[in-house]
């Protein structure tokens, strides 16, 4: 089935969200190394940004390294990181060209200072570009974010410039890393794991979750384009009824 020509252009959501899962099994299964997978699955990052960019899909957020992955076996997470210098500094112009905005969310500061420095010169050069926004999740954690928010909330409670009537759900999103950008109205996990992995929980709250078996290497323009289809075939009522959306629609 050809799913990009079924879409309705008309309700493509403007921020889409990938767990970006499967690189290592999908390196086992060819009797590699992981880092083969994961080296193989940046093929993947552009399929993805080239069906979001083709689609006029705003903002795509990837989760790129999780607070967690800092546990796995170092050779890996020395191989990562190089892996993201490189790819970061290879793709730069690409990004600009194309007229992509990159952003991080997370806490770089605790980057190696290689792959530090590769972002903020990747985020620099394509500041200015006003097509879809490539944010990449690094080392991140949601219930970091989410604890920093309410640090920061607290604080200035505790000084006075706000009163406990102001926290509202406008006030927690300013203070989180995604201050200014919509939540997602689709996120997609590769691999067939069912789980959200600590992965923009307050964000997601309202999102289509799309669960997809496809290993991460594999993952291609097809594969997005059908995620966003089924995105397209739900109901999405946000704690209304059918016919309530119904008599909504009718008013628009």
């Amino acid at each position: 089935m050809d799913y990009k020509e079924k879409l309705d252009i008309d309700n493509i959501p403007q921020h889409v969200a990938i767990i970006m899962d499967g690189n290592g099994r999908w390196a086992k299964e060819k009797g590699q190394m992981r880092l083969f997978g994961h080296a193989t699955g940046v093929e993947s990052v552009r399929e993805a940004l080239t069906a979001a960019t083709e689609m006029k899909i705003k903002f795509l957020t990837l989760y790129a390294f999780s607070t967690e992955n800092w546990n796995r076996p170092k050779a890996e997470v020395d191989g990562l990181m190089d892996l993201l210098v490189n790819t970061i500094a290879s793709e730069i112009e690409s990004l600009h060209n194309n007229d992509v905005r990159l952003l991080t969310i997370g806490d770089t500061n605790h980057l190696p200072d290689g792959c530090r420095n590769e972002l903020l010169k990747a985020i620099e050069r394509t500041a200015s570009n006003k097509g879809t926004v490539l944010i990449l999740a690094l080392n991140y954690s949601a219930k970091l974010e989410i604890k920093q928010a309410i640090k920061r909330i607290a604080e200035k409670y505790k000084e006075g410039s706000i009163e406990l009537d102001d926290i509202d759900d406008q006030l927690v999103h300013d203070h989180l890393y995604t201050a200014g950008i919509p939540d997602p109205e689709l996120m997609i996990r590769t691999s067939g794991e069912i789980r959200i992995s600590n992965f923009l929980l307050w964000q997601l709250a309202y999102s289509e979750l799309h669960f997809t078996p496809v290993l991460w290497p594999d993952f291609k323009k097809e594969d997005f384009y059908r995620a966003v289809y089924e995105y397209q075939t739900r109901e999405r009522r946000f704690g209304l009824i059918g016919e309530q959306l119904n008599e909504l629609n009718k008013d628009d």
